[in-house]
């Protein structure tokens, strides 16, 4: 989710205007760690979306299992991020997030067709 609502931010010419108002909603419950806010986005162009959030989550799943991060606390988001041993390896945790939302905004800029509306 944190990766749609920054395409949403940085390509807009590819986004509708409602999918750019709810970016900001789509992108506080992304850093929480809560993805339905890109369910909308999803459904309005699947075969650019869905295929995006999965590489883009991939590549986040493997940077952070590569570098043997866990995160210990069930939910939350990036705001149990402070506390102390909540994560193991909490750099390359955040280099995980960091790599798998530019990625996902990456990959949405390659595949969404700009639209009119």
């Amino acid at each position: 989710a944190i990766g749609v609502a920054l395409a949403a931010y940085l390509f807009k010419s590819k986004f509708t205007a409602d999918e750019q108002e709810s970016a900001s909603a789509t992108a506080l419950l992304g850093i929480s760690f809560i993805t339905e806010g890109a369910i909308p986005f999803a459904a309005r162009d699947p075969f650019a979306v869905i295929p995006s959030i999965m590489v883009g989550s991939a590549v986040a799943g493997a940077i952070s299992m590569v570098s043997g991060c866990a995160l210990h606390v069930p939910h939350g988001g990036i705001f149990v991020l402070p506390i102390p041993n909540a994560v193991d390896n909490l750099g390359m945790y955040i280099v995980a997030i960091l790599a798998g939302t530019l990625v996902t905004a990456g990959m949405l800029f390659l595949l969404k067709k700009p639209v009119t509306e």
